[in-house]
């Protein structure tokens, strides 16, 4: 049996997730920025302490805001499945301030338009960009604090462009929606030949 969790990322403009997804499957970073225009899935599989994961990533282009209903995430093809997913990485880019709000917005909208679940859905706040530490806006640590204290989420910073703490990242995601039990909550549970598509990677 190979489980299933859905995992949506979701960001400003700019802040790299894409090369965060991309390094994490591929090992594959590109200095030319293309935007997210349109979502895409991408399906790698781990294994994580023995087990092994399909992972549904969903690369969600930038959105003005988390989808209120399941009508109004219907009709935006850029939400197709973003209101379901298991768990959500919401990237920022550690040099730009405004990035940090959107992502304090999108977590704030998470939390109010969840359809309510036996246990709160996994959020890891993830600061992007970590190469460029000396023209960060907020030190490290008091960002930490904020998001751990205040926000109740987890937090990672890592930098897509050198590869650093990327693999980090999703074992923490992982490991924090396995421990609140999605496993045993997700319905789409199923056998499947895991290791055909993308990439398989030992966390």
């Amino acid at each position: 049996m190979v489980e299933t969790l859905s995992i949506a990322v979701i960001g400003a403009p700019g802040v790299g997730k894409t090369s965060i997804i991309r390094q994490f499957i591929y090992n594959d970073f590109s200095e030319a920025y293309t935007p997210t225009r349109t979502r895409y899935v991408y399906r790698p599989s781990v294994i994580l302490n023995g087990n092994m994961y399909e992972l549904k990533i969903l690369d969600v282009p930038p959105i003005s805001s988390f989808p209120s209903s399941s009508s109004q995430e219907w009709l935006d093809l850029r939400c197709r499945g973003v209101r379901n997913a298991n768990a959500y990485i919401l990237v920022y880019d550690i040099c730009c301030v405004e990035s940090f709000e959107y992502v304090k917005m999108i977590r704030q909208q998470i939390v109010e338009h969840r359809e309510s679940s036996n246990s709160e859905v996994p959020i890891l706040v993830v600061g992007n960009k970590r190469d460029l530490q000396r023209q960060r806006f907020m030190p490290r640590r008091a960002v930490s604090v904020l998001v751990k204290k205040t926000w109740k989420c987890g937090y990672v910073e890592c930098s897509a462009k050198f590869n650093w703490h990327v693999v980090l990242l999703f074992k923490e995601l992982l490991g924090i929606a396995v421990a609140r039990g999605m496993r045993q909550n997700h319905t789409s549970i199923r056998l499947q030949g895991a290791l055909q598509r993308n990439r398989c990677a030992i966390m």
